[in-house]
């Protein structure tokens, strides 16, 4: 956060402790020598980009204590406050870090073993997460049952000390890279909807897992079909009760927009950035229509940042969410996908054209191709206008 604004309550703390020089100097001398190369690879519709060495780079920070950084500590985290969280996530995306490769295991799997797991299920599965040893993807949406999540159909059945799994999951990002995975599944034959869900751990290794990679419009395949053919994973692996499905995955998506989003907000800033210089390189910046709409876009990810603290101050208060997630998602991906287009117009007729070989999409280009998705994936924008109309506005269910 620029000096002097508002944010979480103790932020003004942890700026004055030195919080942040401490954190960027840690970057700034990290990435160097074997991770110098490592800077500004990987995230959406880049997870590809030389996923070993961010794989290294994930232990590495693992081995200096820069990961899970809101697990308390008897848990093997650090026990930072919100506001430390997000002056981390802010100095990360400033110093051009790469994508992390252990997010999914650090801030979703982690934190719902600490607030849902058995003594066992943490003592097992939390270390390897937080050396970057054990990578995890998520196994919710279905060809059926992608927005409408509580249609799934994909069933588990108890066969002595561990659950069989049959059916298909859709769009698991990494789950060709993923050692786990956790899974939505019906355990109650005949049930529907919400009732009769669990939340499995399953091993991803295994006979009876085949995981299909999609290839989307950019070339790139980060998204995976995955069939379940019969696959095994113990009972010990059930989190929570059978049933309680629902409730517990649901939890694993509010922990999924804790903090990351502010370091996700200043990623869109850079690609702002990046697209106003290149703006000012060739020109666009002098033609008004264009500058008013970059200008626009400025102002629109301020407000998405202010929005996403605001948010973060009610979490430290033990506030309800509400649908303020939905609002959250519904602004930041309309506003991303429309920088994707703006993006095209800025670039004019070199938006139809790829460099020289090998013939890769420039960044601008691969922001507007794998930006169309943003409003799809994790909760269509239809849905959460939905979501946002009943349970805000109080208007009836359509």
């Amino acid at each position: 956060m620029p000096s002097g604004a508002s944010g979480p309550p103790g932020a003004a703390h942890a700026e004055a402790s030195g919080f942040r020089e401490e954190v960027r100097a840690w970057l700034a001398d990290a990435l160097t020598g074997e991770f110098a190369g490592a800077r500004g690879l990987g995230g959406p519709g880049r997870e590809h980009e030389a996923f070993e060495l961010r794989l290294g780079w994930e232990r590495h920070l693992a081995a200096a204590n820069w990961t899970c950084l809101s697990w308390p500590k008897e848990h093997g985290g650090r026990g930072l406050s919100v506001a430390e969280q997000v002056v981390f996530h802010e100095e990360y995306a400033r110093a051009d870090a790469p994508a992390r490769v252990g997010l999914i295991g650090d801030g979703m799997v982690g934190p719902t073993l600490i607030a849902f797991g058995t003594e066992d299920q943490r003592r097992r599965l939390l270390p390897p997460i937080r050396a970057g040893e054990a990578l995890w993807c998520q196994l919710y949406s279905e060809p059926g049952a992608g927005s409408d999540l509580a249609a799934l159909s994909t069933r588990a059945r108890r066969d002595g000390d561990d659950y069989v799994i049959h059916g298909q999951k859709v769009w698991s990002s990494l789950a060709h890279q993923a050692d786990w995975g956790f899974a939505l599944v019906r355990t109650e034959p005949g049930s529907a909807r919400h009732r009769g869900l669990s939340y499995l751990l399953v091993p991803m290794r295994q006979p009876g897992i085949d995981i299909r990679p999609i290839v989307s419009m950019t070339g790139t395949s980060e998204f995976n079909e995955v069939f379940f053919d019969g696959a095994r994973t113990p009972a010990a692996n059930l989190v929570g009760a059978e049933g309680d499905g629902w409730r517990i995955g649901m939890a694993t998506l509010g922990f999924e927009r804790g903090t990351f989003t502010l370091g996700q907000q200043v990623g869109f800033k850079r690609e702002l950035e990046r697209i106003i210089a290149l703006a000012k390189r060739n020109g666009a910046w002098e033609k008004p229509h264009l500058r008013d709409r970059l200008v626009r876009a400025w102002i629109g990810v301020e407000i998405m940042r202010f929005t996403a603290l605001r948010t973060l101050a009610d979490a430290t208060a033990d506030v309800p969410p509400g649908p303020a997630s939905s609002i959250g998602k519904l602004y930041w991906s309309t506003w991303h996908q429309r920088l994707g287009e703006l993006a095209m117009d800025v670039l004019g007729a070199e938006a139809m054209l790829v460099e020289g070989e090998p013939y890769e999409l420039r960044p601008e280009q691969s922001l507007f191709l794998f930006s169309r998705a943003d409003t799809v994936y994790a909760g269509s924008s239809e849905i959460q206008r939905n979501i946002i109309a009943e349970r805000t506005l109080g208007l009836p269910r359509a």
